[in-house]
């Protein structure tokens, strides 16, 4: 499943001192990065929850934690990155009854749709993909910890955190205690404090359940991320990461979990912001026009993947087919670029370092956006050079536009992308060719015989087909236009 997506990373870098910043949410400041261990660097990333197919907003934060790995990667460190699954949750068994189907046939069945999307968008694979069903054993051991600390109790059956026992709780999301509405849980009974959250819940009739000490029954949704982040990662680690929408009540109830349990835990929390609709942030109750699996039947995996990984990842990414098709232009004048100088000169390997203005712009809290544009300018560069027929230079600026593109992810000429549209897409392209250049020829004809009218009529209606014609000394070439 994974095959595709293990696209090589650049080598490792070590250009003087590297002072990477991060934009930390517990301390609402850019703050330098500093690994707890020097050389390595440890990322637990809040995964998908299984209960539906993946839409762009999902697949949105593991591409930005993807580009934030490749970065880390660049600058020569050696990066374990944890993403879970968590597999067993409300919706989910809510799912199952509506659908009449087993739970856990819900969450494989969309576990393997979100595999296929972040392949389809290039993600890397992480190093560690736990399941929280696969961990009840550890959630057992911290609740036990928890409860002879003081920090949990046990009612009918089910373990809650006794929010009142950690004086820190809400350092994330700095909300007052006094003033605090958790979420409601559904048939919760036994809590001390209303604000107190599930830990584990009792089993129910007809519902997925485990054997504990305190009684059969399945994990809460918290719980299961502090486990396996001390499981994978250990008690301290780097960064934690998700989208904005889980500073509140997940992480900050990771937070008081892990670190009453004994923990460090994390030292600096990221999040991504979401993509919106009409202003509202992208939910699966919109339907099936955002789904991953159908905007890949529309678009180019890897205009996709331009297109949610470009902005900033702390940006809200307002979606819309216009803005679809401004990065589709945008990122068609870049292969037009690669193409130009690979027909010219032949295959060219990207350089060994990336331009210092895109180094010094992805040091700075992963400032893609002004990364982007120096790329944008080096194609210009390029495009320049390749009028003024230097061809060496058209190749230098080529060696580190692929620098820069392989760091993002972006780099068509990468294996990954190579086949992006598969054997019967190469068929395809080859009988196109073969169609466009008869009809090229006869507007060839036409120019020869000084019949201007025809020569253009030919090429204003490729152009209406949605192909792009351009002139040049080697003779007309053509290429898929924006649509």
């Amino acid at each position: 499943m994974w095959a595709r997506g293990r696209e090589a990373l650049p080598p490792a870098h070590y250009p003087g001192v590297v002072t990477i910043r991060l934009y930390d949410t517990s301390a609402r400041q850019i703050r330098d990065f500093t690994p707890l261990k020097p050389g390595c660097v440890s990322i637990y990333l809040c995964g998908a929850t299984v209960q539906a197919a993946p839409h762009i907003g999902h697949i949105r934060s593991g591409l930005n934690f993807d580009i934030m790995r490749r970065w880390l990667t660049y600058r020569g460190y050696d990066v374990t990155f944890v993403r879970n699954v968590t597999d067993i949750d409300d919706k989910i068994i809510n799912k199952a009854a509506e659908q009449g189907r087993p739970w856990w046939s819900i969450g494989y069945a969309n576990e393997r749709a979100f595999d296929d999307g972040y392949a389809a968008l290039g993600c890397l694979p992480p190093t560690y993909e736990p399941r929280a069903t696969g961990h009840v054993p550890e959630m057992i051991e911290m609740m036990r910890g928890l409860i002879e600390r003081g920090h949990a109790y046990e009612a009918d059956g089910s373990v809650y955190f006794d929010v009142r026992s950690w004086p820190s709780y809400l350092e994330l999301s700095k909300q007052d205690l006094d003033e605090l509405r958790q979420p409601a849980e559904e048939g919760i009974t036994g809590k001390r404090d209303p604000r107190d959250f599930a830990m584990w819940k009792a089993a129910k009739p007809g519902e997925p359940d485990w054997e504990t000490p305190w009684g059969r029954g399945r994990p809460g949704w918290h719980l299961e991320c502090s486990a396996m982040a001390h499981k994978y990662l250990g008690s301290a680690f780097d960064i934690h990461g998700g989208g904005l929408d889980l500073v509140f009540p997940h992480h900050e109830n990771e937070i008081a979990q892990a670190k009453a349990y004994g923990d460090e835990f994390a030292r600096y929390w990221v999040h991504n912001a979401w993509v919106t609709m009409s202003g509202e942030k992208m939910s699966k109750s919109l339907g099936n026009s955002v789904l991953v699996s159908e905007m890949v039947k529309q678009w180019r995996p890897i205009v996709l993947r331009y297109y949610l990984g470009t902005p900033h990842y702390r940006s809200t990414i307002e979606y819309s087919e216009d803005a679809l098709r401004e990065a589709e232009s945008a990122f068609a004048r870049i292969e037009g670029f690669i193409q130009r100088v690979v027909e010219k000169a032949g295959p060219v390997e990207p350089s060994a370092q990336v331009p210092p203005a895109f180094a010094e712009a992805m040091d700075d809290d992963l400032g893609v956006p002004q990364a982007l544009a120096v790329v944008h300018t080096t194609v210009r560069q390029g495009n320049s050079a390749l009028a003024a027929d230097d061809k060496e230079a058209a190749v230098a600026r080529l060696a580190e536009v692929r620098a820069m593109l392989g760091v993002l992810g972006l780099d068509p000429l990468d294996e990954h992308w190579a086949g992006e549209d598969g054997d019967r897409g190469e068929d395809l392209h080859g009988v196109v060719d073969s169609l466009v250049r008869m009809v090229l020829d006869q507007r060839e004809a036409a120019r020869a015989r000084k019949d201007w009218a025809t020569a253009d009529a030919i090429r204003d209606q490729l152009n209406q087909s949605g192909l792009v014609i351009e002139d040049s000394p080697q003779g007309p070439r053509w290429s898929l236009g924006p649509r």
